[in-house]
Parts: C-alpha cells; sequence; structure tokens
C-alpha cells in the first residue's frame, strides 16, 4: 500500500466511520417490533410526540443503543490495544481470554457475592487484568510469539471456563438470571445500566487516547524503542491495564460479547495501517457501530423472539477469524 493510498484511506474512513455511527444510531432508535419515523423522533425530542412513543424511545430504545455504544467502542479499543501490545492480529480479548477473565470475576460477584453487585466493573476489570498478565506472562520467554500468545490464551481460556461452569453447578439455582449474561447482550438493559457503566467507559475511553503515543512506540520493536529512551515494559503494562479496563467495562454490562476487538481493529487496521492515531478512533467507532447495528437486527429482525447479540455476533466474527487465518501467515 502506497502512502498516498493510505492517506486517501484515512481522509474517507474519517468521514465515512462517522457518517455510517449516525445512521446506525438512528436505524437502532426507529427500528424494531414497533417502527418509528424520524419525524416522530423529532417530535419526542421536543415533547410533541405521543406517550407511547416517549415511552418506547426515551424509556427503552435510546438507552439501549447508547450502551451499545458504548461496549462497541470499548471492545474495540481494548482489542486494538491488545494487537498492538501482543505484535498478534488475533489478540482479540474474547479468543485469548481476558473476556473470561472478566466474566469469571462478574460471575463471581453475581452469583456468589450478589451484595456487592455495584462493585461488577471493578471486579470484571480485575479479572481481565489478572487474565491479560497470566497470559502475557506464559507467553513471555525473551520476547514474545503470536503461537505462544495464542495457546496461553487458549488455555486460559477453557481453564476459566470450567471455573465458571463449576460455579454454575453449585449455585445452579441462581444460574437462570446469569445465562442471557453468558450469551451476551443488551437485552433488558436500559437507563440504570447506563449510569453503572458511563463514568468506567468514559473514562477507560478518553484515556485510551493517551494511549496513541506509547502504541506507536511499540510498533517500532523493543530494541528501537529502546534507543529513543522509551520504558518499554512500563509502557507495555500500562496498555495492557488500560486495555483490561475496557474489556472489563464492556463485559460487567454486555456479557461475553466476542470477536468486536478482533474484526473491527484489523478489518481498519487493512486499510489505513497500524498508526494508532488514526487506527484507534476509526475502531472505537467502527465497535459503536457493529454492536449497535448488530444489536438492532438481533431484537428485530427475529421476531416474535430476541436473538443475543453475542450470538449473532460470534456468527459474523468467526468465519472472518478462519479467513484471517487461512490468508495471513500469522502463526
Amino acid at each position: 500500500m502506497t502512502t498516498k493510498t493510505r492517506s486517501l484511506r484515512r481522509k474517507y474512513l474519517s468521514i465515512i466511520v462517522p457518517f455510517l455511527l449516525l445512521i446506525v444510531t438512528f436505524y437502532g432508535l426507529t427500528y424494531g417490533p414497533i417502527s418509528i419515523s424520524l419525524s416522530e423522533i423529532w417530535d419526542v425530542i421536543f415533547q410533541k410526540g405521543t406517550t407511547v412513543h416517549q415511552k418506547i424511545i426515551i424509556d427503552v430504545r435510546l438507552p439501549r443503543v447508547m450502551i451499545g455504544l458504548l461496549v462497541g467502542g470499548c471492545l474495540a479499543a481494548s482489542g486494538a490495544l491488545l494487537q498492538g501490545v501482543m505484535k498478534n492480529p488475533l489478540a482479540d480479548p474474547g479468543i485469548i481470554g481476558v473476556s473470561s477473565g472478566a466474566g469469571l470475576a462478574a460471575i463471581i460477584t453475581m452469583v456468589m457475592l450478589p451484595q456487592y453487585s455495584y462493585l461488577l466493573p471493578i471486579a470484571a476489570f480485575l479479572g481481565a487484568l489478572l487474565t491479560s498478565l497470566a497470559i502475557y506472562l506464559l507467553a513471555w520467554d525473551k520476547g514474545t510469539s503470536p503461537v505462544k500468545i495464542i495457546l496461553a490464551g487458549v488455555a486460559i481460556n477453557a481453564l476459566l471456563g470450567a471455573v465458571m461452569n463449576g460455579i454454575m453447578v453449585v449455585y445452579s439455582e441462581r444460574v437462570q438470571a446469569v445465562l442471557p449474561w453468558l450469551a451476551g447482550g443488551l437485552t433488558g438493559k436500559g437507563w440504570y445500566h447506563l449510569e453503572f457503566m458511563a463514568p468506567y467507559a468514559i473514562v477507560s475511553l478518553l484515556l485510551s487516547f493517551l494511549a496513541i503515543r506509547p502504541a506507536n512506540v511499540l510498533l517500532l520493536g523493543d530494541d528501537s524503542a529502546k534507543l529513543l529512551g522509551q520504558k518499554v515494559e512500563f509502557q507495555r503494562f500500562m496498555l495492557i491495564i488500560l486495555a483490561s479496563l475496557l474489556a472489563g467495562v464492556a463485559v460487567s454490562v454486555a456479557g461475553l460479547v466476542g470477536f468486536v476487538g478482533l474484526v473491527v481493529p484489523h478489518f481498519i487496521r487493512l486499510l489505513i495501517g497500524e498508526d494508532y492515531t488514526f487506527l484507534l478512533p476509526l475502531s472505537i467507532l467502527g465497535g459503536a457501530t457493529l454492536v449497535v447495528l448488530a444489536d438492532t437486527i438481533a431484537r428485530s429482525w427475529f421476531d416474535p423472539i430476541e436473538l443475543p447479540v453475542g450470538i449473532l455476533l460470534a456468527c459474523i466474527g468467526a468465519p472472518f477469524f478462519l479467513i484471517l487465518l487461512r490468508r495471513r501467515r500469522i502463526l
């Protein structure tokens, strides 16, 4: 890819992706079992709409769309940072077990310690962080390699999955409330959940912009970064913490939603290159767009049932993962 081509693609995507996000946001507000036109949404904004439309938009669809935007942005940002830190295009929070670590901590909080449910985002962050560090340390041997990271992630993922299953067997009477969360989705999410996650999500996303320069420095390689006077291991550690926080925030509300952190950053990277100045913001916008679109489809196209968005995203992400594995020499 020439520099001119990359520059043009960055310019076009910087216009197209926000425009798509705006379209998908309105699509999420208007489309559902009861379709509401844009003019009717306009009336609701200025309190001229019907009571039914106001209730649907304000109480149901608006908070759900906003949660989808935050969840998608956090997962995509987490995936983009992990791919850079671990130098592996398959370093998605779900695939290598980071989301499972957050999920295990969340299940322990919800099932075993429900009185501490207000600490769910913090617990999910700690679970994601410990898992990230464990994978990185297990894969470290005077450096890391894609093979070691994937193998360590698969092993950790399997272990955490077994522990989650064991907890659900022991506390079987409380499992019913957790099952939709395990599938991943935004069903039943409202203003309470938005207020619950928004402070963590917004702070994490803002902090991710401070990670652009360190992430770009790490792309140069450890030796080159050290020659520039950079504290490579400290920067890598801080990026892992930030990626874990982003994944933990998303998992704490949406459950085990997978593949967003793999599909979006990698697709953006293929189009515009690895410069995080453009890659990270576009990944955040792209992740938000994908989750809101998938959630709208999942709750509208399969009427009278509502499909968990995690299932739909897995159906999209798994083929992408296989194509990526087939076409690129990444292992």
